[in-house]
């Protein structure tokens, strides 16, 4: 009997020993907790941190937080050349030479988003877990011009959630389930899930997500950070696996709405590549932390859409504390009627089935031979025969889109212009006109619920559609929580009106500082 005492005790010590290495390691990398872009280059240019450190860091909190621990399942894949890269940036800053504005900032792409380091671009698909395309998107690009270190690529929902006819957000056959920080049985929201998680948790300064709609805004509402998905054509799409050349964009993902004007400039402009960048109408700016105003809402007419409430008693008050504060703030706020109509639904459905279709097909006749499969069609029968991608959910919207003709077909082009009709010229514009409004806020989402991998998931609320059909901006930001869980508040404006948000935004945010850090409830 004593010697099995003394087994268990020295077993124990062990486990001890284990737990207090985890804990002083995670304690040496908590200068990077809720660190701002600023902030680190501030550090770069003092001296007090360097680019591989910070980077070394970042990967050691993945390894401790993602890997194990709470294991977030946040991330898919590590660029096994980030340090390398960081050493790199280091070299450059002690020469006096500076890149650009991200100069040795950490970020994490969602992994639908093209990179030429020795890492895949999955989509979160079995179908692409080996798939290297040598080649960097434009985001990437504008990235790396800027100095930032890509350090790995985010789990996500598998395909941007458009596969299945239920799903659990943040499930992907490559990366599994991601888990929400703030408590590891509920769900992150997707399809950018590793995205919101990894900036949650502080694995990185900031992430790229990619929406269509709600993919950006959905996960920083349940992950408690800031995200803005812009007007489509800001940022270019080259080189990310789409679902719609109509309604996607990428967007940076932060812990601030700092983070975001920072992030932003360095992404922004026109691609040859991509023609929704050549708008006219277009407004790029190089630097946008020139609209950081903390009197950003003084005198701006809001419009509170009232048909986006009603889901969650809870919710409908920290959006008359968010209305009070915005009023307080210097704004003035007025009730208005913004219902979208079914046939406006059922036509962005035929939209993106369509386009579907066409865009993946398109992506894998460019990754060439090596593709496992060439088409859409052949991405069917492959999950059908895969032991992982038909696991837990089907792949109807998969189907569905392959029974789509192409881009010509007189039911697409009627779908596309009675969506786009109906949310912008009778809708947003229509409302914004009548009430000489700048911008639109309603509540962005509810909080997180449970993750289930047999129902799928469980929302009772959410708000992303207006902006995301209309093409149009917005941005959502922390504005309380739930019992421990944040909710969201989205500020709405016109086509290229990322300026007038992020004045706004910022001017909330720093009035009212609701963000909060995730505590990995559940945590054994």
């Amino acid at each position: 009997m004593k010697r099995r005492t003394g087994y268990i005790a020295i077993i124990a010590a062990l486990l001890i020993s284990c737990q207090h290495k985890e804990t002083s390691e995670l304690g040496r990398t908590a200068y990077l907790e809720e660190i701002t872009i600023k902030q680190l280059q501030d550090g770069y240019r003092d001296k007090r941190f360097t680019v591989e450190q910070v980077v070394g860091d970042y990967l050691k909190r993945i390894e401790l937080l993602d890997k194990n621990g709470p294991c977030l399942n946040a991330i898919i894949s590590v660029n096994p050349d980030a340090i390398k890269i960081a050493r790199e940036l280091d070299e450059e800053l002690a020469q006096g030479k500076i890149r650009g504005p991200l100069h040795g900032i950490p970020v994490i792409l969602k992994d639908n988003i093209d990179t030429r380091d020795s890492i895949p671009t999955t989509a979160g698909a079995t179908v692409l877990k080996n798939s290297y395309v040598g080649r960097d998107s434009w985001i990437a690009v504008k990235l790396r011009e800027a100095g930032a270190v890509i350090i790995a690529k985010a789990n996500l929902s598998e395909w941007a959630n458009f596969r299945a006819s239920r799903s659990s957000s943040g499930w992907s056959g490559v990366g599994g389930q991601t888990q929400n920080p703030y408590e590891l049985d509920r769900n992150p929201c997707g399809s950018s899930s590793g995205s919101g998680v990894a900036v949650s948790a502080n694995l990185c300064a900031f992430a790229i997500g990619t929406e269509t709609d709600g993919s950006i805004m959905c996960p920083s509402n349940n992950n408690g950070i800031v995200g803005l998905k812009p007007t489509v054509g800001l940022i270019s799409r080259s080189g990310i696996i789409p679902i719609s050349f109509t309604l996607d964009t990428p967007g940076p993902m932060c812990r601030s709405v700092s983070d975001v004007a920072y992030s932003l400039g360095a992404m922004v402009g026109p691609d040859p590549n991509d023609p929704k960048t050549l708008n006219p109408n277009a407004r790029f700016y190089d630097d946008y932390t020139q609209f950081l105003r903390l009197d950003g809402l003084m005198g701006r007419r809001i419009g509170f859409i009232t048909d986006a409430s009603g889901f969650h008693h809870k919710v409908d008050s920290l959006m008359r504390k968010a209305i009070s504060d915005l009023r307080r703030f210097g704004a003035e706020v007025f009730e208005v009627s913004l219902p979208i109509p079914q046939e406006v639904n059922n036509a962005e459905f035929e939209v993106l089935l369509y386009e579907f279709k066409d865009g993946l097909n398109r992506y894998f006749a460019n990754l060439g031979e090596k593709a496992e499969v060439k088409s859409l069609e052949e991405l069917i029968a492959f999950n059908k025969n895969d032991t992982i991608e038909l696991r837990h959910f089907d792949q109807l919207l998969l189907e569905l889109a392959q029974g789509k003709g192409d881009l010509n077909s007189p039911e697409y082009k009627k779908a596309l212009e009675t969506m786009q009709k109906g949310i912008r010229q009778n809708g947003i514009d229509k409302v914004m006109d009548e009430n000489k409004l700048d911008l639109l806020i309603i509540p962005t989402g509810s909080p997180a619920w449970k993750t289930d991998l047999i129902l799928g998931d469980n929302y009772i609320g959410g708000n992303t559609s207006y902006a995301a059909m209309a093409g149009y901006p917005s941005i959502t930001v922390p504005m309380g929580n739930i019992d421990g869980l944040p909710v969201g508040i989205s500020f709405i404006g016109r086509a290229w009106s990322e300026t007038v948000l992020i004045e706004a935004a910022y001017s909330y945010e720093q009035g009212t500082k609701h963000r909060i850090k995730p505590k990995f409830k559940g945590m054994k």
